[in-house]
């Protein structure tokens, strides 16, 4: 098995100067309804396409966290997207209007989070000093692509989630003030031989229990020293499987565990394990953990986005669901 370490500690500690946020109707009625910057009442969002509502949904979340922060599209060095459309279009889209220098990533659920480490280490090396960070997910694109055309109305079984229609963004910066990283641990792809599309939170607790392990065993971290340690979108089952691989580990993160996926929605929404997708763990960081930091309200937090890597064909070839998971530490403004 390869030894080599996988977190690495950030000596610049790149800041996010701010976040912006886009959700749909749903997610606007959901459990942070009240966090989210704009709520759309159409998650058509004007276009005649989701996919092209969701690439607009980038855009604004873009637009929105570059106004927030004071600068220009002119001073971005970068921007680092993705989405789980075909070909990450809706991020390949929204850059096209931004006009700014472009890396393109495919993480599944967990791709904010490889947006947020490819951008703090091109920061830490003082290769780059400003980038954007944002990914987006739509329920009407993501449903037809990988389960099941929507006209057909399936019934959803009990551990399945909901996508998140919901855009954000993060600006990144080498200098200023806000919400610091200090330590990222990048994932390792694990599967568990979970062959059901519709349990996405138990094909992914692996691998999150898995960069959690390496994250507290390489960077001399405790559970203890965190306010919050969220996972991307494991769920309700999924977060119940993590804390029971994790104490076969003997590291216990009970006392400060959430979900993005459980957080989002209220139970009488009927989304049963809660939410998913690449905009999930985005916007509920950006709407409201990274708001709870600024207030000082958390002073440290883990955030470990999961994604599923399965494609729309895959199932269908008789493959397994992989599943992966990255680790950023944050710390709030001294």
């Amino acid at each position: 098995m390869n030894k080599r370490k996988r977190t690495f500690e950030l000596k610049t500690k790149p800041k996010i100067l701010s976040g912006y946020t886009v959700v749909g109707p749903k997610e606007g009625d959901g459990a942070l309804g009240e966090y989210f910057d704009k709520v759309l009442t159409d998650d058509l969002f004007g276009e005649k396409t989701y996919e092209l509502a969701e690439s607009k949904m980038q855009q604004e979340a873009v637009k929105g966290a570059l106004k927030r922060s004071g600068i220009s599209k002119e001073e971005i060095d970068l921007t680092v997207s993705g989405d789980l459309l075909n070909q990450i279009y809706a991020s390949c889209f929204a850059a096209r209007e931004l006009e700014t220098a472009f890396l393109g990533l495919y993480g599944a659920c967990s791709t904010f989070g490889e947006s947020l480490i490819v951008a703090s280490l091109l920061i830490n090396t003082g290769m780059i000093e400003k980038c954007c960070c944002s990914t987006s997910s739509h329920f009407s694109s993501a449903e037809r692509q990988y389960r099941y055309p929507l006209e057909l109305g399936n019934q959803r079984p009990p551990t399945s989630q909901w996508t998140v229609t919901g855009a954000g963004a993060s600006i990144l910066s080498a200098d200023g003030d806000g919400v610091s990283i200090d330590k990222v641990t990048i994932g390792r792809v694990i599967d568990f031989g979970i062959d059901d599309v519709n349990n996405m939170g138990a094909a992914m607790a692996p691998a999150a229990a898995d960069t959690i392990s390496a994250f507290f065993g390489e960077s001399g971290e405790k559970p203890e020293d965190f306010d919050m340690i969220v996972t991307g979108d494991l769920g309700r089952y999924g977060g119940e499987l993590l804390l029971k691989l994790l104490y076969e580990k003997n590291i216990n993160i009970s006392k400060v565990y959430h979900d993005c996926g459980a957080m989002i929605y209220k139970p009488e929404q009927q989304t049963y394990q809660g939410g998913s997708g690449a905009g999930c763990c985005n916007v509920v960081f950006n709407a409201f953990i990274a708001n709870k930091m600024l207030k000082k309200e958390l002073k440290k937090v883990l955030l470990v986005p999961t994604g599923a890597l399965l494609s729309k064909d895959s199932p269908l070839q008789g493959q397994t669901i992989p599943g992966i998971a990255h680790a950023i530490s944050f710390r709030a403004p001294e």
